[in-house]
């Protein structure tokens, strides 16, 4: 599975070559990515449709995402707060008010576009084995572009390696997440390598679902996809509760998510000596998910 790991990663690592000096360009290159997110999310749903037990498959893919969702979760919070008391952190409260319905729309427009394309794969009589092809050809695009955002991201070797408190989150994250990816195996009797694969995603179910699914089907992708769903709309919810008194906790356990989607609802409720520990902490979890993903699944 190594040559086939290296032909995915590939594309990453061009993508992250490329310093873009044009801000339009940039944009053009960002909206791209959310576009090609949709239809990949949409093929997805195309692959569920095409499974030859769906209600039983389906069953398996709440199963599998409850079950990581619960192991991960609990090995987070217990780690997080530890690390609160290790390493003070002061926050600043603001009074103005947190867009999270607007939030939370963007996450259910997700599950819309996959509960779409099960919807038609189940409705048109088309046959569906393009869409595995195609999803992995789109794939390696969103790889390139998504190693260009990485790399024009804003973030230096020097301000990562500087931040201790975003270096340390990271790390707990990873440690943690690993950690109950492995209980949540030995719970659903999975290889440990599938289950160390699914644990990491820190939140970025996009990317996650997606890599998942293109390296062990559609069950994992779906599994996938709504484990790091529920995970960030969890974090919507904790971050304003904890941050004040636990800062570290609420930007871990928003994961990748912390350096953007989340990142407004971070600096808003815990101010802006916040931020930087978000950025560095949420760009080091998502460089490393297609990393440690694709590395696990070869295994």
């Amino acid at each position: 599975m190594l040559p086939g790991m290296l032909y995915i990663f590939l594309p990453l690592v061009v993508g992250y070559l490329i310093k873009v000096k044009r801000d339009k360009l940039l944009d053009i290159i960002n909206r791209s990515t959310s576009r090609l997110v949709f239809v990949i999310l949409g093929l997805m749903g195309l692959s569920l449709a095409g499974l030859d037990d769906l209600s039983t498959n389906l069953n398996q893919i709440l199963l599998l995402a409850s079950t990581f969702f619960l192991c991960i979760g609990v090995a987070n919070l217990l780690a997080l707060p530890l690390l609160d008391m290790l390493l003070s952190t002061k926050t600043e409260q603001h009074k103005r008010d947190v867009p999270l319905s607007a939030m939370l729309m963007e996450s259910v427009k997700l599950v819309f576009v996959v509960g779409g394309g099960l919807i038609l794969g189940l409705l048109l009589p088309i046959p569906l084995d393009w869409v595995d092809p195609a999803s992995e050809g789109i794939l390696l695009i969103l790889l390139f572009l998504i190693g260009i955002q990485l790399r024009n991201s804003g973030m230096t070797l020097k301000q990562i390696i500087l931040n201790k408190k975003g270096l340390s989150v990271a790390a707990v994250i990873i440690v943690t997440s690993l950690g109950g990816g492995l209980i949540a195996a030995w719970l659903l009797s999975l290889p440990y390598n599938y289950g160390l694969a699914m644990a990491s995603g820190f939140g970025w179910y996009s990317l996650a679902g997606i890599l998942m699914g293109d390296a062990l089907g559609p069950v994992y992708g779906g599994a996938s996809f709504l484990l790091e769903l529920a995970r960030e709309l969890v974090a919507i919810v904790l971050i304003p509760l904890l941050i004040s008194r636990y800062p570290l906790t609420a930007i871990g356990y928003g994961g990748a998510t912390s350096m953007d989607f989340t990142l407004p609802i971070i600096q808003t409720t815990g101010g802006v000596k916040c931020v930087p520990i978000a950025i560095v902490s949420g760009f080091i979890l998502s460089l490393l998910v297609p990393i440690l993903m694709m590395f696990f699944v070869a295994l």
